[in-house]
């Protein structure tokens, strides 16, 4: 099983090195680079540039907010700087944050993303081949790239693997008929999501576009409630209560809520933020859902609750490092072994 490494989404620029360094001792597969505050390709750069085997993608950066072409550069010159290490990942993000927050005008994201990936697949090609671009898509065309501005081959004649994320059937379906990757969002990583609605679906789609399950890889992306010791374990638990509460206060991301039957939680917590009473999200999120969402464990028991959660699911889990790096030598050890499931 690959084990993937998560981080701060806020954590200054000036940190990351630092950060993406103590991965790659940790003995972690690949970082995954949140978008929230900082731009992704610039987190991913600072993170390649401070290691030398360690796997960087965006777990996600925005597309829509981007122009193919645009997205294209930065992952071809990123690509170049560390052949091998680069993954591109794609994100669709909500309406509200590509109306309200950039400006950008909102379209059905499923097809305009299908549209997206086509558009970035074309680009690959011209830029390894060297030929004419063209892709005339419903929502993006290109059809201009002179010698001067295209970059040429990566080393070994290389390409960049394009991961996707979501959590509504079609996302998962387009991820299976076009995607090298799939990582599942905080909120939609329990078992039964992955079983009854995520994983079919990625079948779905790869029988749609004539794929083998081989073809992409799917990471479980939830939190993870551990540390040293059952106290530890217990703190941690308790501080992801208020950000499910928030997570799930979004109705786009209820999918886990209803195949529960949890509807009626996500309307409450969606009162909540629209009321501003931010402080009872905590509260409100019981144990019931808790324990069906994030995984807990000590460090020495991670591998077995890990394992028996996603090992027949998943081709990956997502872990955050210790905060403590005091904890750093049993957490590698139970890295090594989830790595071994």
């Amino acid at each position: 099983m690959k084990v993937i490494a998560g981080m701060d989404p806020r954590a200054p620029l000036a940190d990351i090195g630092a950060h993406a360094r103590r991965v790659e001792a940790l003995g972690f597969d690949a970082l995954h680079v949140a978008e929230t505050t900082n731009d992704a390709f610039i987190t991913c750069a600072l993170a390649l540039e401070h290691t030398s085997t360690l796997v960087v993608r965006p777990a996600l950066a925005l597309a829509f907010v981007r122009s193919p072409m645009q997205v294209a550069y930065s992952t071809w010159s990123l690509a170049a700087f560390a052949p091998g290490r680069f993954e591109l990942g794609l994100a669709t993000q909500i309406k509200p944050n590509i109306v309200g927050r950039f400006g950008v005008e909102w379209t059905d994201p499923v097809a305009r993303m299908a549209d997206y990936v086509a558009a970035m697949r074309a680009i690959f090609t011209a830029f390894r081949e060297g030929g004419p671009l063209r892709h005339e898509g419903p929502h993006y065309r290109l059809t201009r790239l002179q010698p001067e501005f295209n970059p040429g081959p990566l080393p070994g004649d290389a390409t960049v693997p394009i991961w996707l994320g979501g959590v509504n059937k079609r996302a998962c379906r387009l991820a299976g008929a076009v995607g090298d990757g799939y990582v599942t969002h905080p909120t939609n990583s329990d078992r039964r999501y992955l079983g009854e609605l995520c994983l079919p679906a990625i079948e779905q789609g790869l029988t749609d576009a004539g794929r083998d399950r081989a073809e992409i890889q799917v990471v479980a992306g939830g939190m993870v409630a551990t540390g040293r010791d059952d106290a530890a374990v217990a703190e941690a638990r308790s501080r992801s209560r208020y950000m499910l509460g928030f997570l799930f206060s979004t109705p786009g991301y209820r999918r886990t809520l209803e195949l529960h039957g949890w509807e009626d939680l996500g309307d409450q917590l969606r009162s909540m933020t629209k009321e501003g009473r931010w402080e009872d999200l905590e509260a409100t999120v019981t144990d019931e859902v808790l324990d069906a969402v994030i995984p807990a464990g000590r460090y020495d028991q991670l591998a077995q609750v890990m394992g028996d959660r996603y090992a027949d699911l998943a081709d990956g889990i997502l872990l955050h490092p210790p905060t403590d790096p005091a904890d750093d030598e049993a957490f590698s050890a139970a890295v090594r072994e989830l790595q071994a499931l």
